[in-house]
This record gives C-alpha cells, structure tokens and sequence, in this order.
C-alpha cells in the first residue's frame, strides 16, 4: 500500500504494517533507528573511499536497552521450547534442574558468541595481524560488526541480572552467578570504553570457548553421570587458555603499547595510554585469571577428595558373610536307633488324636 508524504496512516492497516510504515517516517524513523541501530557514525576516507565507523556515546545505553528486552525474549524461547522438553525427559532433580538450565542458556550464548567473534577477528584481519592490537591506538573508531558485537555483548550480560528472578535461583547460587555476571561486565565495559576493543574480542573468543566446553560437559553429565571425558578435556583447555589470555594482555599491554609515541592523557580524544592505566588493566586482568584458576584449582582438589573418600569407604565395607547350610527342623530331643528321644532320656509322650 502507498502513501503519500504527510498521509495519515488508515485506521485499517494492520498492525505489523503500521509498524513498518512508522520506520519510513520522518519523525518517528529517528527514534526507532536509535534502538535498534548503533549511533555515532562517522565517515572515515580511506585511499579508495570512505566507510563508515562508530563510536561510542552515551545513546548507546537506549541502544543495549531495548537488545536487553530482546534477549529476555529469546531466554524465554530458549527455555520453553528447548530446554524444558529435554529436561522432562531427563527426570532431574530440583538442584540439577537448576544447573541443566544454566548451562543450557550458557551453552547457546557462548556458541553464538563463539562462531560471532570469530567471524569478526577473521574480517577484520585481528588474527593474521597480531600488530593491529595495539598498532594505531586508540581505536576510536569501530566498524559496525565490532560495536554491533560489544552492543549485544552488554546486553546480555546485564539481562542476565533480572533473570536471576524469573528463573527462581536459589540463595545459595546468586553470589556465585553475580560474580560471574559482573567480571563480564567489568571486562567487556572497559575493553569498550578504554578503546582496547581489538584486544577485547580476542580475550572474549578465547575465554567464551572454554566456557562452551565447560557447560557442554555439564549437560553430558546431566544426561548420563558418567560422561565425564569432556571435564578432563575443560580442565587440559582451561589452564592453557589462563596462560593465552595472561601472555596475550601482557604483550599487548604491557610491550605493545608502551612503545607507542604517543602517551598522554586524553578522554576526548580517547586516549588513555598512561602508565598508570596500563598497570590498572594489567593488574584488573591477572588478577581476573589468578581468582578462576585459584576457583578451578580449589574445585579440582575437592572433586579428587571426594572421589578418594568414595574409593577408600569401598575398600572398608566387609564382606557379606556367608550364610550357613540350610538345617532340617528337628524335634525337641535327640534321635536314637531312629526313635525320638527326650533330653531327659524318657521317650517323648504321643499325642492323642480327637475322635470326630
């Protein structure tokens, strides 16, 4: 259906056309675009033509609002017509129920993330260009996949905190989840608004793809106790994938930046390679890795001794003892020459039978 500028939309048209002809209008195009696309393009000429690149603003949060509403949605869909179907099957307890969906939703996210993130480093040319991590700093200027990345990145994490309530997590298992939710938070905030966003996306591919192997492992044990090969594959990836991140932020950071000329303090231009700054983040990240390894560690001990307990309590159970020869129920007294005897040696009275 056509219509002409300035045309009222007919009371008739449906309600999903409508929704499309508000996007085509002047006026309200404006405010649907600030939440759904990134803001703050800028054309960047480059020695064929110019592409368009974005920064970050304070419109960005309209931005990862309206994608935390999105998100919420998609956590329902995932939850309803996945997860919950397979866990009937499973016949779970409550405790396991609870982990079954948390790994479930972690298990979706980090293999979407994965595959995006690595979609995006391989574009980009992150990977075969080590250099470019730290080369050109600051990074003001992002393309739209890698703000679009970030964008959602935030989004999710922060739904992550209502649906702490809407999916009825127990006391006991909030300040763990809360840990978590705000180490992500923490991270992906300050890659982003520290202009470190190359960094960021090859700390995130390394660090979601032990998480999607971790939660992978848990739903295998969930389906059948024991599947447990995929935990000693997450605990061999886990410790070299400490040492990447730590040698990765160290060379970037600590090498790759601090060669570069230009080292002053500037918010406006976005620059924040400082000494100081550069120690901040070094310190924030090794000491992000040296609380998960000392977690992964602590659990790993308690998990052996658990096993050696059950191993040493087998050993004590004594046998079941033998059970002796069935005897044949005999009289009161002893036989002799195939008479019953008393023990008194008298010959045990006879019983009168009843006349009829």
């Amino acid at each position: 259906m056509a219509l002409t500028p300035g045309a009222k939309v007919p009371s008739v048209v449906p309600k999903h056309e409508k929704a499309l002809i508000c996007l085509t209008e002047d006026v309200t195009a404006k405010t649907a675009f600030l939440f759904i696309l990134p803001q703050y393009n800028v054309s960047v000429p480059t020695a064929d033509s110019e592409t368009v690149h974005y920064h970050y603003g304070p419109k960005d949060l309209v931005t990862i609002l309206f994608y935390v509403f999105i998100t919420i949605i998609l956590h329902a869909v995932v939850q309803e017509y996945i997860l919950d179907k397979i866990s009937k099957r499973l016949h779970l307890s409550k405790v396991k129920h609870s982990k079954f969906n948390e790994s479930g939703q972690l298990v979706v996210f980090h293999l979407s993330s994965v595959v995006w993130c690595f979609y995006v480093v391989v574009t980009e040319g992150y990977l075969t260009n080590p250099r470019s991590l730290w080369e050109d700093y600051p990074h003001v200027y992002l393309p739209f996949q890698v703000k679009f990345f970030y964008l959602c990145q935030l989004a999710y994490w922060l739904h992550a905190l209502p649906e702490l309530y809407f999916q009825k997590v127990r006391k006991e298992e909030i300040p763990r989840q809360l840990q978590y939710i705000c180490l992500y938070l923490v991270h992906i905030a300050g890659a982003y608004l520290l202009n470190l966003s190359r960094l960021g996306l090859i700390l995130l591919l390394l660090q979601y793809s032990t998480e999607f192997l971790f939660h992978m492992a848990r739903l295998f044990y969930f389906a059948d106790e024991n599947n447990e090969k995929l935990f000693n594959a997450w605990a061999a990836v886990f410790g070299v994938t400490r040492l990447f991140i730590l040698t990765l932020a160290v060379l970037a950071i600590g090498f790759g930046l601090a060669r570069i000329e230009n080292q002053a303090f500037d918010p406006e231009k976005g620059n924040f390679n400082t000494l100081l700054c550069r120690l901040c983040v070094l310190l924030l990240v090794c000491a992000a890795q040296a609380w998960l390894m000392w977690r992964f560690i602590h659990s790993q001990l308690r998990h052996w001794r658990e096993y050696w307990n059950e191993q040493s309590a087998k050993r004590r159970v004594p046998a079941a003892p033998r059970l002796p020869a069935r005897l044949v129920k005999r009289e009161s007294g002893y036989h002799e020459n195939g008479v019953v005897k008393a023990e008194n040696g008298t010959s045990p009275r006879t019983k009168k039978l009843k006349s009829p």
